[in-house]
């Protein structure tokens, strides 16, 4: 039985019987033939050409599979009722932790009172000299009541920032809270639409954001309207308004960067 060197295959081991037969010489008994003619050799390296029987033997890798498509996906903690407007123009902070707080827990409080009380709290527990509510005074009142753990971040890249939000949303179920005009007000995303399940699938990409500005329906005449309650932004209308934080801007109580009170998996992973 006669065996094909590793990747020669059919063909060379009809080329190499042929060449064992020519050189068995004729059977016992018979006598050889004579011939000037010089036997035909093969050189080594000359090319063999294809044949069907040749090109079916072949195992050829299988082609490259393309990528599945990313399949469309969106979560969105918003119910009616959750958004509560602010009752004055320096306590946004106090109506997005109530929002927060809205839809963390039942039941829902959109009074004045609990408003206020939440906006103390936070500007009690922040170091700005100006005297209004941070972010750290907003971090350190959710956590304090039980609705966290949430940390205070900024993020350079606003790509990068809405996918950490977008992670942090899916993993935690709760909302999170937005910085914006570089630091100067707050909104709450409730919800956002992406390409691909951010549990699920690195490579996917935020394409919606759901936003509560509670300074809705007022807006601003430096930055623009306030988008209504539970409204799907698109990155690049969000985009102007949510700006990156650098020194100089507003308030020292901050990080730079795109700043969020971002959700976080409690410790133990409860």
């Amino acid at each position: 039985m006669m065996v094909a060197p590793p990747g020669r295959g059919r063909w060379a081991a009809v080329l190499s019987a042929a060449v064992l037969v020519a050189c068995a010489g004729p059977p016992a008994g018979e006598p050889a033939p004579t011939t000037t003619q010089e036997p035909a050799s093969i050189e080594p390296g000359a090319p063999v050409h294809a044949t069907p029987e040749l090109m079916a033997d072949a195992r050829l890798p299988p082609p490259p599979r393309e990528a599945e498509p990313l399949a469309a996906f969106g979560l969105n903690l918003y119910r009616e009722g959750d958004f509560v407007p602010q009752y004055t123009f320096e306590w946004c902070v106090g109506a997005s932790m109530q929002m927060t707080l809205n839809m963390i827990e039942e039941p829902n409080s959109t009074s004045r009172e609990d408003q206020e009380r939440l906006w103390t709290m936070a500007r009690n527990r922040s170091s700005d000299q100006w005297g209004g509510a941070s972010g750290r005074g907003w971090v350190a009142v959710l956590n304090g009541m039980g609705a966290g753990p949430y940390k205070l971040t900024g993020i350079p890249d606003y790509e990068d920032a809405l996918r950490t939000a977008a992670i942090a949303l899916r993993t935690t179920g709760r909302p999170v809270g937005l910085i914006m005009w570089r630091g100067r007000h707050a909104w709450v995303m409730s919800g956002f639409e992406s390409l691909g399940d951010p549990a699920v699938d690195e490579d996917f990409v935020v394409t919606g954001i759901h936003v509560l500005d509670p300074l809705y329906p007022h807006g601003d005449a430096t930055w623009g309207p306030s988008p209504e309650p539970n409204a799907l932004l698109t990155p690049d209308e969000l985009a102007r308004q949510y700006k990156a934080r650098d020194k100089r801007s507003w308030t020292y109580d901050a990080p730079t960067g795109y700043v969020m009170i971002l959700p976080v998996a409690a410790a133990g992973g409860d």
